[in-house]
């Protein structure tokens, strides 16, 4: 008898996402040591990093914002799948006060960078990242890792590799629903 190939790629995907769940329940719960464990309810580290339209964009111009904060590279195949997600909640979001910002991890060029978050649809900011801001967040040792801050710019969670939709909806809006003391520059 012979194998559709299609049947055994959908089915290589679904123990591969089964596989990257299951890995990111375990890390959701316990957490990686490093860290970005402390920064939870901390201020979020400030940065500067150039974005791919030439501008230079620090946290703290968000302050007043919740922001979801997140770590990603080219390569790296959950984020892809969470990108669309990221689009449409920055649209559902964004009046209410949400900003997506995007870090890339990775070594592209800033154009392919461009070209393959272009050819996503994305429709929030993107940061050419640093290690040094990865390490000021504990270490970015997982992609993606996400980051969800409230306005007053503490951080309300964190969460290495892919989740649900839900899930990200859900932190999102804790970061949105948390108002707290907006902290002066």
């Amino acid at each position: 008898m012979k194998r559709d190939p299609v049947i055994l790629i959908v089915a290589a995907l679904v123990i591969s996402v089964m596989l990257i769940f299951g890995i990111q329940k375990a890390r959701h719960s316990s957490g990686p040591g490093g860290g970005s464990a402390k920064l939870q309810g901390q201020l979020a580290p400030d940065f500067a990093l150039a974005s791919l339209d030439g501008k230079t964009l620090k946290l703290s111009d968000y302050r007043g914002k919740a922001v979801l904060l997140n770590f990603w590279a080219t390569w790296c195949e959950p984020c892809k799948v969470e990108m669309p997600w990221f689009v449409e909640l920055q649209n559902k979001y964004g009046p209410q006060g949400l900003q997506v910002l995007g870090v890339a991890m990775d070594d592209a060029s800033p154009k392919d960078i461009a070209e393959f978050t272009q050819k996503m649809s994305v429709n929030y900011p993107i940061l050419i990242g640093k290690e040094k801001v990865g390490d000021d967040y504990g270490g970015v040792q997982y992609l993606p890792s996400t980051f969800y801050v409230a306005r007053d710019g503490k951080i309300v969670n964190r969460v290495f590799g892919l989740v649900s939709r839900s899930e990200i909806e859900s932190d999102i809006q804790k970061a949105l629903a948390q108002k707290g003391e907006v902290a002066q520059k």
